[in-house]
């Protein structure tokens, strides 16, 4: 395990991405949802609250610069009217759940079961950005989630005792961080459509009229 003032480090890092991420909507190149990222910011900044009154420590700076990034996105798509991805049916949707999500925070007493519909409200409110990153890429800037990713990776190795209330959130960031990085970077959804043509063109010259 690493010392625990690496958080610092890993802060730094996920705000950089942010700001790459920021530089890149106020240019037009990315688009972000406005649905996610609002609620990406939300959800993280719950997880915060949480995390100080459970006594995680440093290591709750990690949530807090992950909410702080996304805020900063959502207040810099207002800049460029081009920059913004539009707002579906689906984003409608999951945005309810997320709220819905956050309304248990609220209400709750416990402090799992809130760590636990903060981080299930922050994956609802991913859903369309993870649809959109798998059909459209290039609408993405992956400097962000590669932050993100440095982040809480960070933050997970200055763990010396496990507890829910330490990592639940910086594994979940994880492994989300990780998907988009994927589907992103790597234009997974294109690829995967690719070799899908492909296959069907292969199988369809095969066959006789």
């Amino acid at each position: 395990m690493i010392n625990v003032h690496f958080v610092i480090l890993g802060a730094v890092v996920g705000l950089c991405g942010s700001a790459l991420y920021i530089r890149d909507t106020v240019r037009g190149l990315t688009h972000p949802n406005r649905v996610s990222w609002f609620l990406w910011g939300a959800a993280p900044m719950l997880a915060f609250a949480v995390e100080v009154r459970s006594g995680v420590g440093l290591r709750s700076l990690m949530t807090f610069t992950v909410g702080l990034g996304p805020l900063l996105v959502v207040a810099a798509s207002f800049l460029n009217r081009n920059a913004v991805w539009r707002v579906t049916r689906l984003d409608v949707a999951c945005g309810a759940l997320s709220v819905a999500g956050t309304v248990v925070w609220l209400v709750s007493r416990q402090g799992l079961v809130a760590l636990a519909a903060s981080i299930a409200a922050d994956a609802l409110a991913g859903v369309p950005t993870l649809v959109k990153s798998w059909r459209a890429p290039q609408t993405e800037s992956a400097s962000a989630y590669l932050g993100a990713l440095a982040n809480s990776t960070i933050t997970l190795l200055t763990v010396t005792t496990a507890t829910a209330a330490i990592v639940a959130f910086p594994a979940y960031i994880t492994l989300i961080a990780g998907v988009e990085v994927v589907l992103v970077a790597g234009r997974l959804g294109p690829r995967v459509r690719h070799l899908r043509q492909a296959d069907a063109g292969v199988g369809g010259g095969g066959r006789a009229p």
